[in-house]
């Protein structure tokens, strides 16, 4: 499986280096769309993309007339419901649901599958994501634990399941990342654990196991926000 990491996550990390660094401060306004696009040589749609993931993670907050700003470190409860950019057409229940559905059967199909190298792969992003929570950043967190959860999906024998999956990728990507802010340091750790809860049904090629480890973490991802499943 070929990783190709889109062009917004790359801007979201260089901005979010930019904050981390103090080149854009706590409560700073960020330069216009159109400066900041130039300055990282990016296209306009690349950065309203990368803002909207910084957005969602909590680092940086857009309102009408006030224009982009950086947000101090979140560790509420709020619920994720209240900034759930795809209100209009589904419910973040509705989206969690549809994972523990679709990915419950992919870790089945995974666990059926999957080689060694195939179990390297997940073992070394979770080592990644565990990694880049310690050291704040959330943008590597995010990116591994999507690589995690595509590549148990690329495992599927069902070409149709795979590609209902991929057609619906924008959705269950943005509950990966929306829980974060609101994510304490032992839920982290507990997640991580779920992860490697989930390698080990690969190991035994357990197929009820992997798909029960899959079930439970989804539900807990979910409960992390507020959501009860």
């Amino acid at each position: 499986m070929i990783d190709r990491t889109p062009i917004s996550q790359i801007v979201a990390r260089k901005i979010h280096e930019k904050i981390k660094s103090g080149a854009f401060l706590v409560s700073e306004r960020l330069p216009s769309q159109r400066k900041l696009a130039e300055e990282l040589g990016v296209s306009r749609s690349s950065l309203r993309e990368a803002l909207m993931t910084l957005e969602t993670l909590g680092l940086i907050k857009t309102t009408v007339g006030s224009g982009t700003v950086v947000c101090e470190p979140q560790g509420s409860v709020a619920p994720i419901t209240d900034h759930w950019r795809y209100s209009d057409h589904y419910s973040v229940k509705d989206v969690f649901e549809i994972r523990m559905i679709y990915e419950g059967r992919l870790a089945r199909h995974a666990a059926q599958t999957a080689t060694v190298d195939d179990i390297s792969v997940l073992t070394t992003a979770t080592n990644k994501m565990e990694a880049a929570w310690s050291k704040g950043d959330l943008i590597e967190n995010v990116e591994e634990d999507l690589k995690f959860h595509r590549h148990i999906a690329s495992k599927s024998k069902n070409a149709l399941l795979y590609q209902h999956y991929q057609s619906i990728a924008d959705l269950l990507t943005e509950t990966q990342r929306q829980p974060i802010p609101y994510t304490a340091l032992n839920r982290m750790a507990d997640s991580i654990a779920e992860h490697r809860t989930f390698i080990d049904a690969l190991h035994a090629r357990n197929s009820d196991a992997a798909e029960q480890a899959m079930v439970a973490h989804i539900r807990n991802t979910a409960k992390c926000g507020g959501i009860d499943l």
